[in-house]
Parts: C-alpha cells; sequence; structure tokens
C-alpha cells in the first residue's frame, strides 16, 4: 500500500528521477555510515535476524538514512510498510493509518508505522500512538534531528528504543560519491582538493552531498574545476545549527567544558562555530559570564571583569569589531586558573539556610536605629571590628543555636591561595580570642 500523501509515481525516465532518489539503499547492507547499527552486531541487525522488530527513535542529522533504514527493516522482516510525515499529518490522519494497521493485522500481516519529523508532534498526538504500540497494532519506527529526551513524551520513549544514528564521516561520503560516479556513469570534473571539499562542504549530510553532485553534472564544467572553481558553482553549505534546537545546546555545552577543561583551543572553535552560524552574540557573553563565576571565580577574579568588560565593548563596537572581545574573554576564561569553590559555597549556604529556616542573628548584629531597639538590647555588645587589633574583633555573628558551618574552602590555585592563607590566618586568630574571653 502506498504511504499516505505520497501518489503512485508516474513512470518517468531515470534521468529524471532525483540522483538521491536512484541511490536509495536496495538491502540494509548497502546503508553507508551506520554499520554500527546495521551490521550483524548492531540493533537492527540483531532485531532483523531475529525476524522480529520493537519500536524505535531514529535519532540523528538530516542525510544519514534515517527513512531508508526504516523502510528496508520493513522489507527485511516483512512488515507492510507506511508513513506519515508529522509536518503535513493530524489526529485524523493518525486514526485512518491505526485503522488500516488494525485491518491489516486481522489478516495476519503487521505493520511498521514510519513517522518522520515525530517531534514535530505535539504531546497529545504523540500520546495518541500509545495504545496502538502497546496491543502491537503497530511497530513504530520514529525519525527525529532533534534530542528525543527534550522533544517526546517520555511515555513514548519507555515503549519505544531510541537508536543514535551518525553523521556520515569523510570515507562514508566518500563511498556515497564514488556510487555517485558509477551511477552517472563518468567521473566528476575536479581535482583532488575540489573534490576533498565537496565532501567536506556536505557537513555529513549524504542528501545534500548527492544534490550537490546533480548541479555540478548539470552544469557541464569545461575541464577539471579546482576548488575556487568550485565553490562559485555550487552553494556553500551552512552550518547545522538552530538555535532554539539541539545544535544550540551542544556546541554551548562543549564551549562551557572546554572553558572549564582549559583547552583554549577547543574554546575558540566552539566559540566560531556559533557566531558563524549565526548565534547572538550577547547569548553567548551571559554564557561566558556564567562559566567566569562557575569555573574560576576568585581563583582569579578579573576573570569577571574581561567578560563584563567584553559585553561593554561589543555594545561600543557591534560586529564584526567587537567579536574580537568576545574572543578574549572566552580565551583569558580558558587560560585563567579554575576554582569552583564560590560555587559549591553558594549551593552549600542556600541548603544550610533553608535548612534552619528563619533564625534570627545575634543581637549585637542588629542595627539599633531606635529607643525601643535600643531597649530590647538590639546593637549591645557590638565591638567595631576597626577598633581592634589587626582590624579583628573575633566575634560571633551565627544566630543563636547555631554552630559555625564552613561554606567557603578555597583552593591552592591562583588568587585563592592567598585567600585561604587569609582565613587560616583569621581562624587561628579567632580561636585564640575565643579561648582568652
Amino acid at each position: 500500500m502506498a504511504d499516505l500523501f505520497e501518489a503512485e509515481p508516474l513512470p518517468s525516465p531515470a534521468a529524471a528521477v532525483p540522483l538521491a532518489e536512484r541511490l536509495r539503499p536496495t538491502s540494509l547492507a548497502e546503508v553507508i555510515g551506520q554499520e554500527h547499527l546495521t551490521g550483524s552486531e548492531g540493533a537492527i541487525g540483531r532485531m532483523v535476524a531475529a525476524g522480529r522488530l520493537s519500536s524505535l527513535i531514529l535519532w540523528g542529522p538530516p542525510g544519514t538514512g534515517k527513512t531508508s533504514i526504516a523502510r528496508l527493516l520493513a522489507e527485511a522482516v516483512g512488515y507492510r510498510f507506511a508513513a506519515l510525515s508529522a509536518v503535513f499529518s493530524g489526529v485524523a490522519d493518525l486514526k485512518k493509518a491505526f485503522a488500516e494497521a488494525e485491518a491489516h493485522a486481522r489478516a495476519g500481516k503487521r505493520t511498521l508505522l514510519f513517522v518522520d519529523e515525530i517531534h514535530r508532534f505535539n504531546r497529545s498526538q504523540q500520546d495518541g500512538f500509545l495504545p496502538f504500540v502497546e496491543a502491537g497494532v503497530v511497530t513504530l519506527v520514529g525519525a527525529t534531528t532533534e534530542n528525543p529526551s527534550f522533544e517526546l513524551n517520555a511515555a513514548l520513549l519507555s515503549r519505544t528504543q531510541v537508536l543514535v544514528l551518525k553523521r556520515l564521516d569523510e570515507e562514508a561520503l566518500g563511498t556515497l560519491l564514488a556510487r555517485a560516479e558509477q551511477a552517472e556513469g563518468r567521473p566528476l570534473p575536479l581535482t583532488d582538493d575540489a573534490r576533498a571539499a565537496l565532501v567536506a562542504s556536505a557537513d555529513g549530510d549524504g542528501r545534500f552531498l548527492l544534490n550537490q553532485v546533480e548541479m555540478l553534472v548539470a552544469a557541464s564544467p569545461d575541464g577539471a574545476l579546482d576548488t575556487a572553481a568550485l565553490r562559485d558553482l555550487i552553494q556553500r553549505r551552512l552550518p547545522v545549527y538552530d538555535k532554539d534546537r539541539e545544535g544550540h545546546y551542544g556546541l554551548i555545552s562543549a564551549l562551557h567544558k572546554s572553558i572549564r577543561g582549559s583547552d583554549p583551543q577547543a574554546a575558540l572553535y566552539y566559540l566560531a562555530r556559533m557566531l558563524t552560524a549565526g548565534e547572538e552574540p550577547l547569548y553567548l557573553l551571559r554564557r561566558l559570564t556564567r562559566a567566569a563565576v562557575e569555573d574560576i571565580g576568585l581563583a582569579d577574579p578579573q576573570a569577571l571583569v574581561q567578560c563584563m568588560a567584553a559585553k561593554d565593548t561589543y555594545d561600543f563596537l557591534g560586529s564584526p569589531e567587537g567579536e574580537l572581545a568576545i574572543v578574549q574573554a572566552c580565551l583569558y576564561l580558558a587560560t585563567a586558573p579554575k576554582s569552583n569553590a564560590l560555587y559549591t559555597a553558594q549551593k552549600e549556604a542556600w541548603k544550610s539556610a533553608k535548612a534552619h529556616g528563619s533564625l534570627s542573628p545575634p543581637k549585637h548584629t542588629l542595627g539599633a536605629p531606635t529607643k525601643l531597639m535600643r531597649d530590647l538590647g538590639h546593637g549591645k555588645g557590638y565591638a567595631y571590628d576597626h577598633d581592634a587589633p589587626d582590624a579583628f574583633s573575633g566575634q560571633d555573628y551565627w544566630p543563636e543555636g547555631m554552630s559555625p558551618e564552613t561554606y567557603y574552602r578555597p583552593t591552592d590555585r591562583g588568587f585563592e591561595k592567598r585567600l585561604a592563607e587569609r582565613l587560616a590566618w583569621w581562624n587561628e586568630k579567632r580561636e585564640g580570642l575565643q579561648e582568652g574571653s
């Protein structure tokens, strides 16, 4: 039975069929770049060998073979293949698909229901799959380019197995390019460097590569093209990046971790990835500032100053000149001494404040602007530290009934080494004063 929303194709010359369609694999063994799944030891290979499928979510970048794998899975185990696109389908289409699957099930034919862009269904629509998946009416295979843990219901995820498809590497794209040349019956008119540039321009997307090959063949250039001529002829591949989606969160996480790991080269690479893909510079400045206080803190107090200066500089200069200040802040953070003592202290102090409730500070620390408050003892016995030796009175500032606690534990790195020495000196003097009182 034909896929929903797909008309039966009209007979046409092979040349009229897009190259990507002509090169679709005819068996799982022909799928390129996903051998970790389709091989004999892979999850898909094991299912095919057993002759039974479980419901799956195929998660991977565009052009990595999700649709082909779903079709070939159905063929390999003798299931009926039905397809929907979440972009064009609604509740009525789902009901129709389930009704058809039930009819075929009564006739002894199992159905693999392939749902492309499944993350585009809302939560209620996703819930609609549950009874039919649980009852075995359909074996669901959903395809998504987005992180399923963010985009799919927990209930649906618990009933499916998530399989991660890899972006096609240089070797896989090279194999695909060789197949395209074989299908066209001639090698592409490219120098070796231009050939490598063509593969790199695909950015792991096999479909994009084949579309570029078609454009190149249709242009019929005279002689072999070098890299510059190829760049002029075909469109440049834009980075795979969506500021509201998985690419955004993956890259900002990699940037933050590279800074934390003191790798300025990697940090600069991820910063460049995001800026050249169109990320909002002020968002990156906010994330750099967060890294400054979370992963450096008082080990280098200038880290925070650098971030704020970069923000002011970017506001003043704008793009692209102001982006150099963002680079400076990024490299400063990545090369600064690291400490999360401030971040850890904050979490411990917040936890303690919630645990101890509304304990009153000791009276000697309270202000006494009125006679009543002075009569109640507010401020009585307070020692003004600047009048004490070394400007340190050693008084107890903790609430009554609460023992002193330690939240901030400076490291021996950067400026915190000096802070640790200073705290140790104060603690020693405090203990001496308390013993003498």
